[in-house]
């Protein structure tokens, strides 16, 4: 928790809190500091600059230079594997209270540092400021609640019965070895701290290989790992492009295991790809199309914010975020007005200011995906709010675009697929048996939202809806939202393959494996 007291979550509403305000601002300037460097990344705690520098701009204006960031090759990639096979025997059989002390330092530095953390994150990947520190904290909740699993369960050592009074058999969960992760643009210092903690904790080495919009905030977290006292064989990190280096984990035999966060086109290639040589761990998490239902006992202004704040949270661009919102007829258009209502009066603009919920979307390849999908959308159907990119004053400079709200019919690619930016379509149904066939018909099944008063519909929902994560009448968000030890975040279907959630009670097991142990003594 950072200093005075309070915590920013997801479930945070408001920015209103004055010292909050001027510990932030604070973090911008440290984080400006950091601006426009050359940087190098890490193999076994030495510093490396590859085959170049790419540079990396911000999406908030991109006159803003993050960094020039060095670009790891893939002998790079097979070196820091060789380095990270090389120091897993020590670390494995440190004793896991040793790991988890060490992993509560890093996590406590994280939150200390929340405010300058989080003003890098806004800078390099566009978040408000809520969101920001929200996941900063988030990251620091990761890796304390995997910290807190391994001591719930002892180090996951259990006695077992026995045959004989002479034999002992203890099952004992032990790490695989060397693990990759890949982690994506959205959640840059989250999603990668989340596996990173699990993987560490439970014993395995670690290399990890970041987005290329979040490189900055991912060497952060290397240097924090380090200054907890990680030792420098144990995690290594390469900035450089997902073709080659990614490319070069997911194939090398060394590899044990890997988590990765992204796309479902590339989470299936490297899903098929990672096992041909025998089977491995492998977690991959996916995107979603995620949908709200609303019913007609439901309390439209509650249902209205908790779809806005989902759909347009961080521009759209988590894979959680509310895309597909399904309407019982009756309060159908009442729905729609209040919704749109608020949706033009959401605030835009430059995410680094307080009071600002929607900021840019990533890159050039975004905005033009949303102007595609506005298009498609006007063709199809309607575009009833948005719908266009934001060229005025200095927001030009970025990659802006108006929170859209879209009726179109669900055979539409933009009810269908997933396009990661502001927009969100609504589409009125006859019944919830309806409601239900059409929201579980994606091959996505990460979230969903449902907003009814009526408990008997509320219980229907939840023995008929396809998804990994679910939340009922939330107003902090329909879709979005889950927390470290709360809401255990994982998807079903082709959301994700491990059946298990991060930051839930099964997770960091998946960076185990089971050894039965059976000593005779005559």
């Amino acid at each position: 928790m950072a200093e005075g007291g309070f915590k920013v979550t997801y479930a945070t509403i408001s920015s209103d809190n004055e010292e909050m305000v001027k510990r932030y601002q604070e973090g911008i300037e440290k984080a400006k500091s950091w601006l426009g460097k050359d940087y190098p990344f890490y193999v076994n705690g030495q510093e490396r600059n590859g085959g170049g520098r790419a540079e990396e701009r911000s999406p908030i204006d991109n006159d803003i230079i993050i960094g020039h960031f060095a670009q790891a090759t893939i002998e790079d990639a097979r070196d820091a594997v060789a380095a990270a096979k090389e120091a897993y025997p020590q670390w494995s059989q440190t004793p896991w209270q040793d790991r988890v002390e060490i992993l509560r330092h890093a996590a406590d530095l994280i939150s200390e540092r929340v405010f300058e953390l989080g003003a890098l994150t806004a800078l390099e990947v566009g978040k408000n400021q809520l969101e920001a520190l929200g996941e900063v904290e988030e990251a620091a909740d990761l890796i304390r609640y995997y910290c807190h699993q391994m001591e719930e369960h002892d180090g996951f050592s259990v006695p077992m019965g026995q045959l004989s009074e002479e034999e002992k058999t203890r099952s004992v969960l032990r790490p695989y070895g060397v693990w990759a992760v890949i982690s994506p643009f959205n959640f840059p210092i989250a999603l990668s701290a989340g596996p990173v903690g699990g993987a560490l904790a439970a014993g395995n080495t670690v290399v990890l290989k970041p987005s290329e919009q979040g490189f900055g905030i991912a060497l952060k977290l290397y240097e924090i790992l380090h200054e907890a006292g990680v030792p420098a064989g144990v995690v290594h990190v390469l900035t450089g492009p997902g073709e080659t280096v990614g490319q070069a984990l997911h194939q090398n035999p060394d590899v044990a295991g890997l988590t990765f966060t992204g796309s479902y086109e590339v989470g299936m290639k490297i899903y098929r790809n990672i096992t041909k040589d025998w089977p491995k761990p492998v977690i991959v998490e996916m995107g979603g199309k995620n949908p709200a239902i609303v019913s007609a006992k439901a309390d439209l202004d509650k249902a209205t914010d908790g779809v806005l704040r989902s759909a347009f949270g961080y521009s759209g661009q988590k894979c959680s975020a509310c895309s597909r919102v399904l309407v019982q007829r009756p309060v159908y258009d009442d729905f729609v007005a209040q919704l749109v209502a608020k949706t033009k009066e959401t605030n835009v603009g430059n995410p680094l200011e307080a009071g600002v919920y929607v900021g840019p979307v990533i890159d050039a390849a975004a905005v033009e995906r949303f102007e595609s999908a506005s298009a498609q959308a006007g063709e199809e159907g309607r575009v009833i709010a948005g719908g266009a990119r934001i060229q005025k004053d200095e927001l030009a400079r970025g990659n802006f675009v108006e929170p859209t709200v879209v009726e179109v019919p669900i055979d539409s690619g933009v009810w269908r697929d997933e396009l990661f930016v502001p927009l969100v379509a609504v589409h009125p149904v006859d019944s919830l048996e309806q409601a239900w066939e059409l929201a579980n018909d994606t091959p996505y099944g990460l979230t969903a939202g449902f907003y009814s008063e009526d408990r008997a519909e509320v219980d229907r929902f939840l023995n008929n809806v396809e998804a990994g994560v679910v939340y009922v009448n939330r107003r902090a968000g329909a879709t979005t939202g889950a927390w470290p030890g709360i809401q255990p975040f994982g998807g079903w279907k082709g959301s994700g393959n491990s059946g298990k959630a991060g930051g839930g009670l099964y997770y960091v097991q998946l960076y185990m494996r089971e050894q039965s142990q059976t000593i005779v003594e005559d």
